[in-house]
């Protein structure tokens, strides 16, 4: 298969199912990875990603950067993500609009900020280094949310398109995070899609979530079961609107067989093959 042909829908990667992922031949099929387990100097998982990568287009999925922490991006972390990004040549690379660190603590979490003028400058710099370090454009996803947060001064889509204007990076619309968040916050997820920039949109990704076992009603952005009807209605939406843009099926929790996740994918890839590419 050669290696930059065009990207359909892909799936997240798991290493039970690196030897099926090898052997796979569905025409457009792509894998994605968090870069931070892959980001080693040697050793078998590494192998295994170069082995799929040599038949398959890969990308690389961050969730370390902490692009929005008061702070640049670490230099080491950087320099890792090159050498990987360098040694696999990714056809995308992409991380949340989150923070994760603070004065040296990592969070496990991607953790949300206001959106004032202050994060937009800082973040467009954080971008702009990260991109001068890897050599390449990234892309940026929208975060989940799960409450109401005080002192913001633009509203998310203007954010991120002022985002992409500045950084000159493109952006990653999570399908699944849309959802969460208008169920969380009650606004429509339908007029989020339509609202979002068309042209800066690099990726789609599409997941399951579940529903807060604490009885609050909040949904929460788990990646640990189907993508239910309610996606894949946005989906449908926002690609009759785009055009076909590669996309991703996310699932990091109950994993389920290859063969059930390459059915879900089939179904992403089929309203993909069932729309003619905008001029």
């Amino acid at each position: 298969m050669e290696r930059h042909a065009p990207l359909g829908a892909g799936l997240g990667l798991k290493p039970e199912h690196y030897e099926q992922a090898h052997a796979c031949t569905a025409p457009g099929l792509w894998f994605e990875v968090h870069p931070e387990n892959y980001m080693v100097d040697g050793g078998p998982r590494l192998d295994w990603l170069q082995a799929i990568g040599a038949r398959h287009p890969l990308s690389l999925h961050g969730v370390s950067l902490s692009l929005a922490a008061d702070c640049p991006p670490d230099p080491d972390h950087l320099r890792r993500l090159r050498a990987l990004a360098d040694r696999v040549q990714p056809a995308l690379v992409s991380e949340h609009l989150a923070w994760s660190t603070w004065r040296g603590v990592y969070n496990p979490d991607l953790l949300p900020f206001p959106r004032t003028e202050a994060a937009l400058a800082r973040i467009t710099n954080n971008i702009a280094r990260t991109q001068d370090a890897l050599g390449r454009r990234i892309a940026i996803e929208n975060p989940s949310h799960y409450l109401r947060m005080n002192g913001h001064e633009r509203q998310e889509i203007d954010f991120l398109a002022e985002l992409s204007r500045r950084s000159g990076c493109g952006l990653l619309l999570d399908l699944n995070n849309v959802q969460v968040s208008a169920h969380n916050l009650g606004f429509d997820p339908g007029a989020y899609v339509d609202a979002f920039p068309a042209e800066a949109i690099l990726e789609l990704h599409l997941a399951g979530h579940s529903r807060d076992e604490g009885g609050s009603g909040l949904l929460v952005d788990s990646h640990d079961a189907p993508i239910d009807a309610a996606a894949w209605a946005l989906y449908r939406r926002l690609i009759a609107r785009i055009g076909p843009r590669p996309t991703l099926i996310e699932r990091d929790d109950r994993i389920p067989p290859f063969t059930e996740l390459l059915a879900e994918r089939d179904t992403a890839q089929a309203l993909l093959d069932g729309l003619e590419p905008r001029p």
